[in-house]
């Protein structure tokens, strides 16, 4: 199969279409990250299905002082992965074609969620994001379109436009892809030296380290849950090496679950380390939200979670998330 690349909506609109049409949306510079989500792509759009994939650097994305000029335009590499990982079309428009009339007057609005963490440190970040998201979607016209939950407040945002301006269409998240050593793909990921590499790895540790803590707890809660005599209780956390809960085991079947408080804790534990090394690790936000809104949950939470983490080593801003479960023993990952 040869992978067709078209520069205009009409091309791609004169395809010929039988099956549910599939998007996976792109900046280009494409890893192994996207080739999961074209992969992904394929198995739901089967064989009579399309595979679109849209690379297109969106300048309404980035602010003053971001890396809009450096960065990475692969376009025929990205057009070999794509075809490699099973894409029928890449779709990679001027930005003539995505904007003709300029900068657009009329965006669209990410309201309040769009204010919060990656929205506070990159304000109109999200509101270029989405109104590039809409154009491109009605220039391509999927049945289902794909993003990775690295990005996990975009996919949010989207998830939110997509049902509050009644789009039809089916949005899907795919797991983070990572390398060997737990760094999040990224295509900043090739900015960094190895020395910043290095540092960059507190990122995914922090977040694992959550992670291992908030499972810890939920074990905890679990065992003193299954054991109704307090002295039994006792007996069973001191076993599993919570001497100090053991002490009051009754107070730890009180507690609350899993413990928001002492997971952002141990996460940061990692970054307050990482910020001593050479080059340091210069942290932006560490946030335990909840996915609906990204707002901090309280320590009583019960539900699905984010733990996300955004953070410059060098002159590289990087971004990372973890979910987690609150209230029912084990964790997501």
């Amino acid at each position: 199969m040869t992978t067709a690349l078209l520069r205009t909506s009409g091309e791609l609109h004169a395809r010929a279409r039988e099956g549910r049409r599939a998007v996976v949306m792109t900046m280009g510079a494409l890893h192994e990250g996207h080739a999961t989500l074209i992969r992904t792509a394929r198995e739901i759009a089967g064989p009579d299905g399309e595979v679109v994939v849209t690379v297109f650097v969106n300048p309404l994305q980035f602010g003053k002082g971001e890396d809009l000029d450096r960065y990475p335009r692969t376009l025929e590499a990205d057009l070999k992965l794509a075809e490699q990982s099973g894409a029928d079309a890449v779709f990679a428009p001027s930005v003539d074609e995505v904007y003709p009339g300029g900068e657009p007057q009329v965006r669209i609005s990410a309201g309040p969620m769009g204010e919060r963490l990656e929205g506070a440190s990159r304000p109109g970040h999200f509101d270029g994001m989405l109104t590039v998201v809409a154009k491109l979607l009605h220039l391509t016209r999927p049945d289902i379109a794909l993003y990775g939950q690295k990005d996990a407040q975009q996919l949010a945002l989207i998830r939110r436009m997509v049902r509050d301006l009644n789009f039809g269409v089916e949005i899907v998240g795919v797991p983070t892809v990572r390398e060997d050593d737990g760094l999040a793909l990224s295509s900043r990921n090739r900015y960094l030296s190895p020395q910043e590499r290095r540092t960059a790895l507190a990122l995914s540790q922090a977040l694992f380290a959550g992670l291992d803590r908030h499972a810890a707890q939920e074990a905890l809660r679990a065992r003193a849950r299954e054991v109704p005599a307090t002295r039994a209780r006792a007996e069973a956390l001191s076993a599993i090496g919570e001497s100090r809960a053991a002490a009051d085991a009754h107070a730890v079947a009180k507690a609350v679950p899993g413990g928001p408080s002492a997971v952002r804790a141990a996460a940061r534990l990692v970054l307050d380390e990482a910020a001593r090394l050479n080059p340091p690790l210069q942290l932006d936000y560490l946030a335990l939200v909840a996915p609906s809104d990204f707002t901090e949950v309280a320590d009583d939470f019960t539900g699905e979670a984010v733990l996300a983490v955004a953070a410059r080593v060098g002159t590289t801003r990087l971004i990372d998330n973890i979910p987690l479960t609150f209230g029912t023993f084990g964790a997501a990952s």
